[in-house]
């Protein structure tokens, strides 16, 4: 069974106090993006919200459960915490909510791409990756957070028996690597929507 676990829980801080799933592109907002995309490619969606009032915004979307962080106020590492106690698949792809552009071929490669490692990671350079575009093993995570220290996902991911997989290869499914474009400010959407043909998600 694959999971998908989309973290909302942030404070919106660089989105001018705006939250930025309910940012807007092509007619749909950014949840409703990344949900479409990820029910094509996976069994269940598990939002994780800050708390009861945040899922509450997310009430009228079908299909999808969400949860609030049972450690608040530790960031990504807190979210994925509680998603991963939650889902019920052997296999979670974690996205970040501020991306509306995710390719559902490239995620089913990251799946695929796993094997008998803890997680596979799209990386850009030796210092640069995408630990909220990827795939991560459930029993691996359960195990490091059970006891972790550290907040950073960078650690978590370099304790992890983790695969690095370069973008270039996830070019076959997505020439302009389309699916890592994240949005944090109102300028910045503002911007790809002027630069960005205008063309379906898929």
């Amino acid at each position: 069974m694959r999971s998908a676990v989309i973290l909302v829980g942030g404070e919106a801080r660089r989105a001018n106090g705006r939250e930025k799933y309910f940012f807007t592109y092509q007619g749909k907002t950014f949840i409703e993006r990344l949900v479409t995309t990820l029910r094509t490619v996976t069994d269940e969606i598990i939002l994780v919200a800050r708390d009861p009032a945040q899922c509450e915004r997310f009430r009228e979307i079908s299909g999808v459960r969400c949860i609030t962080d049972i450690r608040p106020g530790i960031g990504p590492v807190g979210g994925l915490h509680a998603g991963t106690l939650t889902v019920r698949g052997d296999l979670i792809f974690v996205s970040a909510c501020d991306m509306p552009c995710i390719e559902a071929k490239v995620v089913t490669y990251l799946f695929e791409q796993i094997g008998d490692a803890d997680a596979v990671i799209p990386q850009w350079s030796p210092e640069m990756f995408e630990p909220l575009h990827a795939v991560y093993r459930r029993s691996a995570l359960l195990q490091y957070l059970k006891s972790h220290e550290s907040l950073s996902l960078r650690t978590m991911i370099r304790t992890l028996d983790t695969r690095y997989l370069p973008v270039d290869e996830l070019r076959a499914f997505d020439p302009a690597l389309k699916t890592f474009t994240n949005i944090n400010r109102i300028e910045e959407l503002e911007k790809f929507k002027t630069t960005r043909p205008d063309t379906t998600n898929t």
